[in-house]
């Protein structure tokens, strides 16, 4: 059984960063993919960015792209969310996600490609 937990949330002015930890136990390690999914009140819980096993392959959806990056750290069973140049539209609460079955990372975009979630961390963006 996995077991993740994210960290790292808060309030923070626009502009600014932050980093996001999901520390996971259990067979982290072998998880196919890591991601981070975000939710915001009366929305979807969309998926912000992917990262495969090996770190070969990351994903990010539009909106961060140049401004999030995906990291894990495997002997660690950590993945990492460097957010920065936060925009109040990056407020939510932030998931960490694993897949436990293989395939290719960045085609894991939905809440049904994951087996194991965090129980999230705030981010809160003021202008």
């Amino acid at each position: 059984q996995v077991q993740l937990v994210e960290s790292g949330g808060g309030l923070v002015q626009a502009g600014g960063s932050l980093r996001l930890t999901c520390a996971a136990s259990g067979c982290a390690y072998n998880m196919y993919a890591l991601g981070w999914f975000r939710q915001t009140p009366g929305k979807e819980r969309e998926c912000v960015s992917v990262i495969s096993r090996n770190a070969a392959n990351r994903y990010y959806t539009d909106s961060v792209k140049g401004r999030f990056t995906i990291s894990r750290d495997n002997a660690k069973n950590t993945v990492y969310l460097q957010i920065n140049s936060l925009r109040p539209e990056d407020t939510g609460i932030y998931y960490c996600a694993a897949r436990a079955t293989p395939g290719e990372a960045r085609t894991f975009l939905q809440k049904s490609d994951y087996d194991y979630w965090g129980q999230g961390t705030q981010v809160t963006v003021s202008s």
